[in-house]
């Protein structure tokens, strides 16, 4: 199997670990603008994804971190929805409203499946966004499946790069903090940059019952090869943290505007991992011009490239 996918279906480990995330999750979704909920069938499961925005115009589908849910877009879903349909679509073997029946085993499969829920939802042009592990599976989906990409933004991704064991430890040392008291949290941010140590605690709690509840454990993403990345033909933006722990920014930069089609890249200083919560307007901003650029509408300059 290729790294970043799961062993096996992924579920909860037992019926009070599913009450206990499905509590927190319905909290969490509370945060979205108004919004319609599509569940789409696949071959391999049934996918939730949620939608908002207006009708027209080429949307912006959104591809969450790994162990999280469509919640985390909640500032996306309201900003980027104010000029284009936005579509949050949670991965198959992640916590969330969908129901897996079939295992996801490598790269082949993940384009497959996200190629279903496009396919199911009707959409035939899109802008592809995602963070982190949905960063991998963006860039996934250009090498694989970009027949209905129109763009494809990264946000500190998986995939450019090896995933070192320093993001393996902090993930560890931030879910054994979230117990502790605020001024604790606070003060570890500060030395980790991780978000999830001061972030909204509504879009921690699902993410923290999924990590203690849900199994099997995905494997790190892999980090794909210079010949599958020079097989990209769809414009690309990367948005990196400037304190990231998942990436090196200047090294995944470099290799990024070597291999593929970079259109914008971007390091935000002082801005950790989880760049779309941490820095939302500057995301959206991004999002929405990039989408305009890309669609030749003339749109807004995405800003400075680093």
């Amino acid at each position: 199997m290729d790294g970043g996918t799961r062993a096996g279906i992924g579920r909860f480990r037992d019926g009070r670990a599913e009450r206990r995330f499905r509590a927190a999750y319905e909290v969490a979704m509370g945060l979205w603008p108004p919004h319609e909920v599509f569940d789409v069938e696949t071959s391999f499961g049934t996918t939730r994804v949620y939608r908002c925005g207006p009708r027209d115009g080429e949307p912006v589908v959104l591809l969450h971190g790994h162990g999280a849910n469509a919640s985390m877009w909640y500032l996306q879903a309201a900003g980027v929805g104010c000029h284009r349909p936005v579509y949050a679509v949670e991965t198959i073997d992640d916590p969330g409203g969908g129901v897996q029946r079939r295992v996801v085993t490598g790269s082949g499969d993940s384009a497959a499946w996200l190629e279903e829920v496009l396919a199911g939802l009707g959409l035939e042009r899109v802008h592809l966004v995602g963070l982190s592990y949905g960063g991998w599976l963006a860039l996934n989906q250009a090498v694989y499946g970009a027949r209905r990409l129109a763009s494809v933004t990264l946000l500190d991704p998986g995939g450019l790069a090896r995933v070192p064991l320093r993001f393996m430890v902090t993930l560890l040392v931030t879910l054994l903090a979230m117990a502790a008291p605020p001024s604790w949290r606070r003060a570890l941010y500060r030395v980790v940059a991780e978000w999830a140590l001061v972030g909204r605690p509504e879009i921690m709690a699902p993410v923290v019952a999924g990590a203690r509840g849900f199994r099997p454990d995905r494997s790190p993403a892999r980090r794909f090869g210079d010949e599958e990345l020079a097989r990209v033909a769809v414009p690309v933006q990367l948005i990196v943290g400037g304190r990231s722990s998942l990436v090196r920014p200047a090294e995944v930069v470099e290799r990024a505007r070597r291999l593929l089609p970079v259109v914008h890249a971007e390091v935000v200083p002082g801005v950790g991992h989880a760049v779309a919560l941490e820095a939302p307007e500057l995301v959206n901003d991004r999002l929405v011009a990039f989408a305009d650029r890309c669609r030749g509408g003339g749109g807004r300059s995405p800003g400075p490239d680093a």
